[in-house]
């Protein structure tokens, strides 16, 4: 079975192929740039409509096949930007229904963990996922993907990519900072908001942008603090976490999985607890299109199908939500 998958939940446009048996035949993506600030969603969904039509073509060129040959049609149906969410669903629905294949809706951090599982081999991991959109704890328990911790406000990946505009760093910001924290040494006091099994970076956004404001640190300094402060949250909330499931694994994924301080941190934090760490590799971990393809795959193959009249996109879906039948 062949499955194409459509992801646009915020700024990347992925366009996925993967078959049945875990091969991974196509997984392009084209990213929206925005020329500055955020990410504006009714700017990325523009670019993705633009961009559908040729990206599905590059996407089957890759994979070597036809259209004829892909079995099922698997989008992104939430959460994200309802803009850029909508953009996909209509493709989808579009390809669909022209051809007559099921179509699948996938819950994106589903499909972030679904695909890590995949990668990895991992089979029962507690999951840090960790990126512009999200920053969620989450474990499977009794047919669902328990959430043990989460962000109250923004997500990890948005307080860097929001610095690193301010500061005049490159897009998407956790790169730069990883490589500026790597010459840094000062450790520059900032909030450390823990609550509970939660977090909160609004507040350290504001004070690092403060502090970069006052000229008086080294950006290296800026960037080692900030990064420093926000995994040590992360790592503290990961580690309550494990303790209290008591998973065998521990999985990184999404777009901040790239860094190798937190990779490392998840390492020394899973041998601490005797699990076995796995950090899925970029290309994978960042939002894309095989990760839905994947994802609708099995979901299919436990029966799940979306009616097009059913298919209309959820921004606020959460993973907590998601019946698991390909786990019972």
């Amino acid at each position: 079975m062949i499955s194409l998958g459509i992801e646009s939940t915020a700024d990347n446009l992925g366009i996925g192929i993967v078959s049945s048996d875990h091969e991974v035949l196509a997984n392009y993506v084209k990213i929206h740039v925005p020329p500055e600030g955020g990410i504006h969603p009714r700017e990325a969904a523009r670019h993705h409509s633009e961009y559908m039509g040729a990206s599905i073509k590059t996407a089957l060129d890759q994979a070597g096949i036809t259209m004829s040959e892909v079995d099922i049609i698997s989008f992104a149906q939430g959460p994200g930007l309802g803009p850029c969410l909508r953009t996909g669903a209509t493709g989808a629905r579009a390809l669909a229904s022209y051809l007559n294949k099921p179509l699948v809706g996938v819950n994106h951090c589903v499909a972030h963990i679904e695909i890590g599982r995949m990668a990895t081999g991992s089979k029962d991991p507690l999951t840090l996922y960790v990126s512009g959109g999200n920053t969620i704890v989450s474990g499977y328990e009794s047919g669902r993907y328990r959430i043990f911790g989460e962000t109250l406000d923004i997500a990890v990946g948005n307080c860097f990519d929001t610095f690193a505009r301010a500061a005049g760093l490159e897009y998407p910001g956790g790169p730069d900072i990883e490589r500026k924290a790597a010459l840094g040494s000062k450790l520059i006091p900032l909030p450390y908001a823990v609550k509970g099994m939660d977090l909160s970076y609004s507040g350290l956004l504001t004070s690092i942008t403060s502090e970069y404001e006052t000229g008086k640190h080294s950006i290296e300094d800026l960037c080692f603090s900030l990064q420093e402060t926000a995994y040590a949250m992360l790592g503290e909330v990961t580690e309550r976490a494990l303790a209290h499931t008591s998973k065998p694994e521990l999985l990184l994924t999404g777009g901040v999985a790239a860094n190798k301080r937190l990779a490392s941190m998840v390492r020394d934090i899973a041998e601490d607890h005797g699990a076995t760490p796995f950090v899925v590799p970029i290309k994978l971990a960042q939002d894309n299109g095989a990760m839905i393809a994947w994802t609708g795959i099995i979901a299919y193959n436990a029966g799940y199908r979306t009616p097009l009249e059913s298919s209309y996109v959820n921004p606020n879906w959460r993973m907590d939500q998601v019946e698991i039948p390909w786990r019972n």
